[in-house]
């Protein structure tokens, strides 16, 4: 562990004590969720990890599941001196997420990771880029206030040219937002990661299964605490070596929040898509109409712009489709709930 207390390791800071005062009153403890599966937790607070639940008032009042801890959240927990597991009675407030619609069919807003300064969008070279995946994984990734970053990773076995070409598209995808390449294998460019972590600052890994992210968090934590498996050369997909998310504290200061490959990702919150589209948003503002969707609307600047070839078709149609999925999640969001109203 690095030199410094264990609450400002993993990020408490000043207003956190203001906000904890009540809470301590009550004879409750800080910690912070490192783990969490099929709502059994682990916690990490001054006395170290724990094993937690849940209090089953919170469980009560917890207007979805969104609201129940997930692993990043700062929560108060009333100490057990009967057992090792500990009561999760308080989640403190959310300053910065990452969250998706719940993958199946339930309907909801699933917390990836919670409390992070930065989120790592994370692709493999060892397979062809996927422009429209960067996208959506970025309005997913900065939604919640987190900044964005994009890793390029496996840049060992990628070609001059192939990288050269990924990094192209994978910049036009990401706009504004930071695009790096690293080799989990080799350590190349994980410095630039590096710059991103720090004593008491967390960054979470997100990205497609295969992608190797687990890979750079052991790199980063100077030790094989992650599983890792091969990709199958058949079709270049790895197995999901995480299986869930969890926390880790680096020795050399920083907090790591790794996260399995998504499968599904669906929008939950109804906005972001024009933040990762900010060519667009400019066009938008020589449309002929003021609420142009930039579909079939005559006077589109944005349509303009792919018939004179100065905007990729491809990414016009997934702009289309993103905001089509925030519209629907909009609709959906308003009649769930007049349900909850009704109820």
């Amino acid at each position: 562990m690095p030199d410094g207390p264990l609450l400002e390791q993993l990020g408490w800071t000043a207003d956190r004590d203001a906000e904890m005062a009540p809470l301590a009153a009550r004879g409750l403890e800080p910690a912070r969720v490192s783990l969490e599966h099929n709502h059994v937790y682990r916690v990490i607070g001054s006395s170290g990890e724990r094993l937690a639940e849940a209090a089953g008032r919170l469980k009560h009042q917890a207007v979805a599941r969104h609201a129940l801890p997930s692993v990043g959240d700062w929560v108060a927990v009333r100490p057990n001196s009967a057992g090792p597991r500990v009561q999760i009675a308080a989640v403190l407030s959310r300053r910065t997420w990452v969250s998706r619609q719940a993958a199946g069919r339930e309907t909801g807003e699933q917390i990836v990771a919670a409390n992070l300064e930065t989120v790592l969008v994370t692709f493999g070279l060892d397979r062809p880029l996927k422009a429209r995946a960067i996208e959506r994984y970025l309005v997913v990734g900065r939604r919640g206030g987190a900044v964005p970053v994009v890793v390029l990773n496996k840049a060992d076995v990628a070609e001059e040219h192939d990288l050269s070409a990924a990094m192209g598209e994978a910049r036009e995808a990401a706009g504004d937002v930071d695009v790096l390449v690293a080799s989990s294998r080799t350590g190349a460019g994980l410095d630039a990661i590096e710059t991103r972590l720090g004593f008491g600052r967390t960054v979470a890994f997100i990205g497609p299964s295969g992608a190797g992210k687990s890979s750079i968090v052991n790199r980063l934590l100077d030790t094989d605490t992650l599983p890792t498996g091969e990709v199958r050369e058949w079709d270049a997909r790895g197995r999901h070596t995480s299986v869930h998310r969890q926390m880790l504290v680096r020795a050399r200061g920083g907090v790591i929040i790794d996260t399995p490959g998504m499968r599904e990702l669906q929008l939950w919150e109804p906005t972001g898509v024009a933040d990762v589209f900010a060519d667009i948003e400019q066009l938008a503002a020589d449309c002929r109409f003021r609420d142009c969707r930039h579909d079939r609307e005559p006077g589109c600047a944005v349509k303009a712009a792919v018939e004179a070839g100065r905007l990729d078709a491809a990414r016009h149609d997934h702009f289309l489709r993103l905001q089509a999925e925030e519209e629907e999640i909009a609709r959906r969001r308003i009649e769930e709930a007049r349900r909850r109203g009704e109820g």
